[in-house]
């Protein structure tokens, strides 16, 4: 587990460093054309980037949690999830409980973020709370704790702004270049021999394509290592809750879900357990997808046969891929096997329809809580929700007729 990890982290320092490259190139190329001198774009590559990892590092959890609509809640708000969180903080040895953030949203999902596991968060949709009983909740959790056991989090917020860094800068000096340039590039062009001329034409269409395709070939590195990190995560959840069914079941019911989840968009979606842009049925398998292929993930859980461990999940990733390796042999040869559990003996084992009607009023009974709405009950069974702008004392109930205070 713990070499796994560390060539986790060693492929991500090489990933940084070849987009490193890719940004500094196309800082050269707009220092060439622009200002005569690679210096000036490097130092503007080299600003650009560094303003935008500092402000990721202190700043990106509290950006992206903003930017997806979360919002934090406790122990007496969301028990349910809570005491799933703490089980699985306990499980993965997590030196601190992450904190605990909800989405009002009918799309049900998922994702980590934070610089380290001593400053990480969890958000989970309401989507995701009413539609995934004890088992699969668990699954999804241990997932996202997998990402942030890894050190994940970080390197997604990283990774994401090396790119979106990429992608600006790329964006901006290819249109200056096609409509700012042309009109400069003859006005030099009059000035100089024909050579010079020639060199400015050959310097610009190198520089358009070099300008194209780094975006281009950053996103694919950044999306093939994403997808090795959800195997891994994967992987983790099936060790922590010892029950890789509840992962697999989840995986099915998020990816059924119709909808896509309205706060999400290109540059968050990695962060998600399942791509929140997925059209129903759709499958993940061409080369620009944040995600590997769902069914190909549920397959690989459904084949942990022989336990719960890495071993296992190796054993069973071999199976379904085969032959290709996640593990090394050293690696998973010396960890301990962990069996595996039955399923959780609870309410929706007895009564489904009750307990999903449960999980419903437990996520909507949340959401006006997080809304400072009040609730009465009538003795008919009828519950009315009192919005916090409501300045009376007394309202009636219009299926029994009672006066109800409020």
């Amino acid at each position: 587990m713990w070499q796994q990890i560390r060539n986790n982290q060693i492929r991500s320092a090489m990933l940084m460093i070849v987009m490193a490259a890719l940004l500094l190139a196309v800082g050269y190329v707009i220092g060439l054309y622009f200002f005569n001198s690679a210096v000036g774009g490097l130092i503007i590559a080299g600003i650009v980037w560094a303003f935008m990892a500092l402000i990721s590092y202190f700043q990106g959890d509290g950006i992206l949690l903003s930017m997806s609509r979360a919002r934090k809640v406790g122990p007496d708000d969301a028990p349910r999830l809570y005491n799933i969180v703490e089980e699985m903080k306990i499980a993965s040895g997590l030196p601190k409980m992450p904190d605990v953030y909800i989405i009002d949203d009918p799309s049900p999902n998922a994702f980590a973020t934070g610089r380290d596991p001593e400053h990480a968060s969890l958000a989970v949709t309401t989507g995701l709370l009413q539609r995934l009983n004890r088992d699969e909740l668990q699954g999804v959790v241990g997932h996202e704790m997998g990402h942030i056991k890894n050190r994940d989090i970080l390197f997604m917020i990283t990774a994401s702004v090396m790119l979106g860094s990429i992608v600006i800068l790329a964006w901006y000096a290819s249109r200056f270049m096609i409509f700012g340039g042309m009109a400069a590039g003859g006005r030099r062009s009059n000035s100089r021999d024909n050579g010079g001329g020639a060199a400015q034409a050959i310097i610009l269409v190198v520089g358009l394509v070099l300008l194209i395709l780094a975006p281009i070939a950053a996103q694919l590195i950044y999306f093939a290592v994403s997808r090795k990190r959800e195997y891994l995560a994967d992987a983790s959840s099936a060790l922590y809750t010892r029950y890789p069914e509840g992962l697999a079941s989840a995986l099915e019911k998020i990816s059924s879900a119709p909808q896509a989840l309205k706060a999400a968009n290109q540059a968050t979606a990695p962060m998600y357990i399942i791509n929140p842009l997925h059209k129903e049925g759709r499958e993940a398998t061409d080369l620009t997808s944040t995600h590997p292929p769902i069914s190909e993930r549920i397959r690989i859980l459904r084949a942990m046969a022989g336990g719960a461990d890495w071993s296992a999940y190796e054993k069973a990733y071999e199976t379904v891929k085969k032959g290709q390796s996640l593990f090394s042999r050293a690696q998973t040869g010396t960890a301990g096997a962990v069996g595996l559990r039955a399923a959780s003996t609870g309410e929706e084992t007895i009564d489904p329809v009750a307990d999903k009607a449960a999980r419903s009023r437990e996520a909507s009974d949340l959401m006006l809580k997080m809304n400072q709405y009040r609730t009465v009950d009538c003795e008919c069974g009828a519950r009315w929700k009192i919005p916090p702008g409501f300045k009376g004392d007394k309202i009636q109930c219009t299926r029994c007729g009672r006066t109800l205070k409020v």
